[in-house]
């Protein structure tokens, strides 16, 4: 794949799991589908987005009429694009996303546009890409410092409940509706607010204790990279592998020989 590739289309009732290697962004502008990065699953919808980033595993079911739109962007192509370095900081790590009015009006737009001509999707798909790192960069820099209201809900965001749910749950796929749903808040203000609170959002945290805990076990006991995998929630263990490496800079299996 030498170009931007950009497609409308229905996902359908039909669990799907796979990784790839170019980024990807997943746009809705209506219905809904269960989608999970590595174990961390929230809803794609109208309001909410999704990038992943090349060569992590994710899964997706959807709701059988969603309208989606799906823009697949080459790691080779990323040297000539006019915004490339822009690109590059979008698909830095895995994220869902607020969709704002005005964005999601704009992809309803563009769809139609889309379906309408599609020699234009290169264009088209080049305009969403640039429009979504205004709107993400426009959301940082309307961050303000925490005021009383902002620091009440921080002590609704109850950090120790959210630590003891998660590490009860390593194995299982782990939702942002679940924690969220811990601190009374909807999915959207809880990433919010947790990024503000801890500096990560909930992927990363949840994806760095389950790397912690995956460290743990090679070191300290004789459990097989699979074994390990499944244990800390990944499907395979050659995901698990890549996130290690990700996190570490070493395999597993290299950090585990030189420990011994």
């Amino acid at each position: 794949m030498s170009f931007l590739s950009l497609k409308t289309c229905t996902l359908i009732e039909q669990p799907v799991a796979h990784e790839h290697g170019f980024h990807q962004l997943i746009l809705a502008t209506s219905g809904v589908t269960e989608l999970s990065i590595e174990g961390l699953g929230e809803r794609v919808t109208r309001e909410r987005g999704c990038l992943i980033p090349s060569s992590y595993h994710h899964e997706y079911l959807g709701d059988g009429c969603n309208r989606t739109l799906v823009l697949d962007v080459p790691l080779e192509l990323l040297p000539r694009l006019s915004c490339g370095d822009e690109v590059q900081r979008l698909f830095e790590l895995p994220r869902f996303f607020f969709v704002p009015p005005r964005l999601q009006a704009l992809a309803q737009t563009l769809m139609d546009q889309l379906e309408a001509s599609p020699t234009l999707q290169s264009d088209i798909a080049t305009l969403i890409l640039r429009a979504l790192y205004l709107s993400l960069h426009e959301r940082a820099l309307l961050d303000v410092p925490v005021s009383v209201e902002h620091a009440s809900t921080r002590a609704r965001l109850d950090l120790s409940r959210i630590a003891s749910y998660v590490d009860r749950h390593l194995s299982d796929e782990i939702h942002v509706d679940d924690l969220a749903s811990l601190c009374a808040m909807s999915p959207g203000h809880f990433h919010a607010c947790f990024r503000d609170a801890t500096g990560e959002s909930p992927f990363q945290y949840v994806q760095r204790r389950r790397l912690e805990v995956a460290r743990s076990f090679l070191l300290d006991s004789d459990l097989s990279l699979g074994q390990i995998a499944e244990r800390i929630g990944f499907r395979d263990q050659g995901s698990f592998s890549r996130a290690y490496r990700r996190c570490f800079q070493h395999t597993p299996s290299a950090h585990r020989r030189a420990a011994r």
